[in-house]
């Protein structure tokens, strides 16, 4: 080919004319610069990403958790959303394939946001249609909402199979209502939504058997949406990525991706607040700034171990029909660290159930009960109390003050006097959602073990003994208290 300087005019303006129709072209076809199998963006180095995909497999919900500027909406929710729209599969995509045109939904936090970066990421600005994801010769129609402000109500695609998908806009700030409606292929939830208008898409999905996209930065926290996805014990996978049920989750952070930069990365760390930090860089959600014990897992959790025989040990008790919880502890007492070793977690049982397996942990070891104990039972009538003492409980009532409690409990925990074995998982995993609300409140949901827990330290101490008079003697003589 001649240079450039050697062509004729009108060859420099048909070079021209082809070079800007090629610009055109890959300015309407953005989606195919997104995962190439070359070069610095290439695709294995976005192996949350494919993960993601690959789990629409054998998962018709999945969840894309991850941090700020990892490509979870754009790269994650809007493309796969797209593929399904123009059944324009590439040949190396993993995931779920539909074979035919499909009606869908893309869904985000208000009216504005929704137009601002859902819309204009899929379709393009209002300026120019066509530069999004979608490619722009498979737009067939865009219909606009009404007094919305350039915000459309849907748009219209050419699939493959000759022909059409639908993609309607939504926004939580309508309510649930606007969810309600006929059946869907595909619902994208960008930003995570409350539980009532993800339980009516779930019902919109339920006859298709259709997909469920959830994609978010977990600035909230272990929410129940959350934890739909982690289970109950909220516990992170070493790889990040869950499965619960028909359930999956992948969470991806800043070191996932290759587009960040060492200083972009560094920049936004500075600019993150304290207790958000690693869902802002990491993709993993923590209680956020109402947690009640903000001190780390890592930092209170240790390897079991045989417990001396010569420490005093104790149990608080927390009871209730849905769960009664007894968490044990053993002093150190050259330490003054408190071990939490065991813990009976059961709900729905009687008294006696319970009583059990308390006893069968140690029947000299003495307990302190809810105080509330010494109401009626939710079983039949009965004072409580003395029915854990008839069934054979060394028992007392604990001191039931809530805040107090709780800050005897955080000075242990921030002052390292205060560890949990790693067996007592369902302890750990109230641990991890142990918060206030709003306004303050300690939320009451799944914290049985955590009131035990606060009665334990409060009053267990004071009850605490040894396993046995000899034992407790020895002790005794070993450090002179008997002199």
């Amino acid at each position: 080919m001649p240079a450039v300087a050697e062509l004729t005019r009108a060859d420099r303006v048909q070079l021209l004319a082809l070079m800007e129709e090629r610009e055109r072209r890959l300015k309407r076809r953005k989606i195919d610069t997104y995962f190439p199998e070359f070069g610095p963006l290439r695709r294995e180095l976005y192996p949350q990403h494919m993960h993601f995909f690959g789990l629409g497999v054998d998962f018709n919900t999945r969840c894309f958790m991850a941090a700020n500027r990892v490509g979870k909406t754009e790269g994650g929710g809007g493309f796969e959303t797209v593929l399904h729209l123009t059944g324009a599969y590439p040949d190396w995509w993993p995931g779920k394939r539909f074979s035919k045109a499909i009606d869908a939904w893309a869904a985000g936090d208000t009216k504005e946001t929704v137009r601002d970066i859902i819309q204009t990421k899929l379709v393009g600005p209002e300026s120019d249609v066509g530069t999004g994801l979608i490619p722009g010769d498979a737009i067939l129609r865009t219909v606009k909402r009404q007094n919305g402000n350039g915000a459309l109500d849907y748009v219209e695609v050419r699939h493959v199979s000759g022909k059409t998908s639908r993609l309607g806009f939504k926004s939580y700030d309508q309510g649930r209502e606007a969810f309600q409606g006929t059946e869907k292929d595909l619902i994208w939830l960008d930003e995570e939504a409350n539980e009532g208008i993800r339980s009516e898409c779930v019902i919109r999905l339920m006859t298709t058997n259709g997909l469920l996209i959830e994609t978010f930065t977990p600035l909230r926290g272990l929410t129940p949406i959350v934890l739909k996805y982690l289970g109950d014990e909220a516990q992170i996978p070493e790889d990040r990525i869950g499965r619960n049920g028909d359930r999956a989750i992948v969470m991806a952070g800043w070191d996932d991706v290759p587009h960040l930069s060492a200083d972009q990365k560094r920049r936004m760390l500075a600019e993150a607040e304290t207790h958000l930090v690693d869902a802002r860089s990491k993709g993993t959600p923590n209680i956020g700034s109402g947690a009640i014990y903000p001190v780390a897992e890592d930092q209170v959790v240790c390897d079991d171990f045989d417990i001396p025989k010569h420490w005093p040990r104790a149990y608080g008790m927390d009871v209730g029909w849905n769960c009664t919880a007894a968490v044990f502890g053993a002093l150190d007492p050259d330490a003054d660290v408190l071990y939490c070793y065991s813990l009976h977690y059961q709900g729905q049982q009687e008294p006696s159930t319970h009583a059990a397996g308390i006893n069968g942990r140690g029947k000299r070891v003495p307990g302190v009960i809810d105080p509330a104990s010494r109401g009626r039972s939710q079983a039949d009538g009965q004072n409580l109390l003395q029915l854990y003492v008839d069934l054979g409980l060394n028992v007392t009532t604990a001191n039931n003050s809530r805040e107090s409690g709780l800050y005897e409990v955080h000075q242990r925990l921030a002052t390292g006097r205060l560890k949990f074995f790693k067996s007592l998982k369902p302890l750990l995993a109230e641990y991890r959602i142990y918060r206030r609300d709003e306004k303050g409140h300690v939320v009451k949901q799944k914290d049985h073990a955590m009131d035990a827990l606060r009665y334990l330290v409060v009053s267990g101490l004071d009850v605490a003994r040894a396993d046995s008079h000899e034992d407790a003697a020895a002790y005794r003589r070993l450090r002179g208290l008997d002199d």
